[in-house]
């Protein structure tokens, strides 16, 4: 049985609109929306009524980022679907989109249903899947034009990692090619692989083992040159492209150019490149080994021009690229080789807050912060209006949100299957209170009250910022 729900006197905020507004939620979605203290919504009643008076009243985060039980370097990410949708529910997302992995030699459908396998009927909130190719032949291709015909609409290839997931720059124009036939979006994970691999082994010979040497060898002109090339590329092909995890401003730099150009050239940026920097890579004793990921962290100079592109929609969308390994047993693999350091951090939990952090400190408006956390990686992966906005017809993924809370953030308090943070003992203003997904409480005032299998799959259609 659904229950009808009344969200009373809060500000609503949107990607386009702040409102003091009450909302009604009936069946699942969001019904109606009147302004607080008027006949109309005096006269809304309901089962459930939640008080939002000086609260925010947003839309649940979409992170479109996120790598839950992925094999990586003979460990696997510590979150499951289970605890990594819960966690991410406790930092005021409501939907993920999880990336599902083809085999070389293998085919993309015996991927994707791994990944069904491992999520279905263990999600607190809802998610879809975006389809990592690593093997580009004509079987891959005639599978993409079907996967896009089922809601599977993205595929991320890698210049990274030869040997893993790397893919050449054929095999990249091939897929582009069909992403441009089929209405498919390619995601790039633009590093020059071939290179990187080549100061890796100079680095070793030297000595040079330890975490911030990560940082060193991976450059940030290696960045910009891959993400040049692959814009290159889809301008070829006549495809759209979304660069993910975008670290250095050599490469904000490439992907403005190419705006200024006109070409549907998208860019993703994570809060660890927005908060953190190669000071941390250089934390003594093997610590720097928690901030090992890739695209690496940058020195703080890169921050700022990070903050910028997202004022100037150079980069559209925050997300996470949540992919924890423990510190104790996963980290350690790379002691005495950094190179052996599982690549990826924990922060599904924490996007919604950094963020917040971002509006209190003057980066980013209100408006800006929701429509990087939740409009635009909607729009941007066919979720759309079904998700990222609170308006008639839209799921009911709500967050009241406090803005005036603080919180310290801690390994101790977060919900992550992880034995670290990122921002150990970093201090936010802002706090998730009660999170609603699809009208159902998920977080009701700091308590979880959700259960695995309530979040379902659920499939997309088209970028809508191409159509």
């Amino acid at each position: 049985m659904s229950t009808r729900t009344v969200i009373r006197g809060g500000l609503v905020i949107t990607a386009s609109d702040e409102l003091h507004a009450d909302v009604l939620i009936e069946d699942g979605r969001i019904a109606a929306l009147a302004t607080s203290g008027t006949t109309v919504a005096e006269g809304w009643t309901a089962e459930r009524v939640i008080d939002a008076t000086g609260k925010y009243v947003i839309p649940g985060g979409v992170d479109a980022h996120t790598h839950m039980e992925m094999p990586f370097g003979g460990t696997k990410a510590a979150d499951t679907f289970e605890t990594g949708t819960r966690a991410a529910a406790w930092g005021g997302t409501t939907t993920i989109v999880d990336f599902a992995i083809q085999s070389v030699g293998g085919a993309l459908r015996e991927g994707l249903d791994a990944w069904h396998a491992k999520a279905e009927g263990n999600c607190a909130i809802d998610y879809g899947f975006h389809m990592i190719v690593s093997d580009v032949n004509e079987d891959t291709l005639k599978e993409m034009d079907l996967l896009v015909q089922e809601g599977v609409t993205s595929f991320k290839q890698f210049m990274a990692y030869p040997g893993v997931f790397y893919s050449d720059d054929g095999q990249i124009l091939r897929a582009m090619q069909r992403a441009a036939d089929n209405g498919g979006l390619i995601m790039m994970h633009a590093e020059n692989g071939i290179a990187i691999d080549v100061l890796v082994e100079q680095a070793l010979a030297r000595g040079e083992r330890d975490p911030r040497y990560h940082g060193e060898v991976r450059k940030a002109l290696l960045e910009a040159e891959a993400t040049h090339r692959a814009i290159k590329l889809a301008q070829v092909a006549g495809a759209p492209l979304y660069v993910v995890h975008v670290s250095a401003m050599e490469a904000v730099a490439e992907l403005a150019k190419a705006r200024d150009e006109g070409l549907p050239v998208f860019g993703e940026t994570c809060p660890q490149y927005l908060f953190l920097s190669t000071d941390n890579l250089a934390e003594p004793d093997f610590e720097g080994a928690k901030y090992v990921c890739s695209t690496p962290l940058r020195p703080k100079e890169h921050q700022a021009k990070l903050w910028q592109g997202l004022r100037t929609n150079d980069l559209q969308v925050v997300s996470t690229d949540h992919c924890p390994f423990c510190f104790v047993g996963q980290k350690e693999l790379g002691r005495g080789d950094f190179s052996k350091i599982p690549n990826g951090m924990p922060g599904v939990e924490n996007r919604m807050d950094l963020l917040h952090q971002g509006v209190v400190d003057g980066h980013i408006s209100r408006r800006r912060w929701i429509e990087i956390a939740c409009a635009s990686p909607a729009r941007m992966f066919g979720l759309y209006p079904k998700k990222g906005t609170i308006a008639p017809g839209a799921d009911a993924d709500v967050v009241i949100y406090d803005p005036n809370a603080e919180q310290i953030v801690s390994a101790e308090t977060h919900h992550m299957n992880v034995d670290y943070s990122a921002y150990e003992g970093k201090r936010l203003t802002g706090r998730v209170e009660t999170v609603l997904s699809r009208g159902e409480l998920v977080i009701t005032e700091r308590e979880y009250t959700g259960h695995a299998g309530h979040g379902v799959y659920t499939p997309r259609s088209t970028s809508q910022y191409l159509n």
